[in-house]
């Protein structure tokens, strides 16, 4: 288990999550209200949106809350900052390849706090493209291993689509297409199985091993990163054993 999964799991177990669900709200609606500026307010028309709604649902996020977002978005209620998409590369502690989403209504104010938090961790911010060539887009279902079999999920979802289903220790990932992610998804959803995580995001096609000093930096650059209000998603090429996963899960 590596990079994006690997700190999922990390969260979930510090219960990162629920502690902050302000913050995750807040980075929704700023997505949602996007995608509905770009895309339109239809969400069975909007691939975009559909999937911020859905996730926005999985968080528990009121109804009202998804509602206005999307009108801000299409201009039926006013209000709201323009924000606009950026995405920074840098490097994290032992070289570890990390790519930052942020949505900003201030791009240098932005930049100076991201370069700020990579400096302040043992890393620092590079140019455009140093590091995006070593991930791949793809859509992810996680699941624990106690709530289903490996040879009924691959059945399901290789026949709906996928591309793949990883053996993650003691998690199974469902690997899509980024196109086919919803359909997956929906294969899965009707069967009833409770998934851990479903994103499409960014995976990395190699990994770096973390020794205990090197994962506890890269976890305090990950938290500062994702703590940041503009910063929508992290992704990073780390792998660090189970250990001393463990121990940075009870700290």
């Amino acid at each position: 288990m590596s990079g994006h999964s690997k700190w999922s799991t990390i969260k979930r177990k510090k219960g990162a999550i629920d502690s902050k669900r302000g913050k995750i709200f807040t980075k929704l609606i700023k997505e949602i209200t996007l995608a509905a500026r770009l895309g339109g307010g239809d969400i069975e028309g909007n691939a975009r949106l559909r999937s911020a709604v859905l996730a926005a649902k999985e968080e528990n996020m009121p109804k009202d809350n998804i509602d206005r977002a999307i009108k801000k978005g299409t201009g039926e209620l006013a209000g709201g900052a323009a924000y606009e998409e950026v995405t920074y590369e840098g490097y994290g502690p032992a070289g570890v390849a990390v790519i930052v989403e942020v949505m900003t209504d201030n791009k240098n104010r932005t930049v100076a706090e991201i370069r700020h938090i990579f400096s302040k961790h043992g890393g620092n911010l590079g140019e455009n493209g140093c590091v995006a060539w070593m991930f791949d887009k793809k859509g992810s279902i996680v699941f624990d291993k106690k709530t289903v079999g490996e040879d009924a999920l691959m059945e399901i979802a290789l026949e709906a689509g996928a591309d793949d289903v990883r053996d993650q220790e003691t998690e199974w990932e469902v690997i899509t297409d980024p196109v086919n992610f919803d359909t997956v998804k929906k294969a899965i959803d009707q069967k009833g199985w409770k998934y851990l995580d479903a994103r499409v995001g960014l995976i990395p096609q190699t990994t770096v091993k973390l020794e205990a000093g090197k994962a506890e930096q890269m976890m305090k650059l990950m938290e500062r990163l994702e703590d940041n209000d503009d910063v929508q998603n992290v992704y990073a090429n780390f792998d660090i054993s189970d250990e001393v996963m463990e121990k940075l899960s009870a700290s």
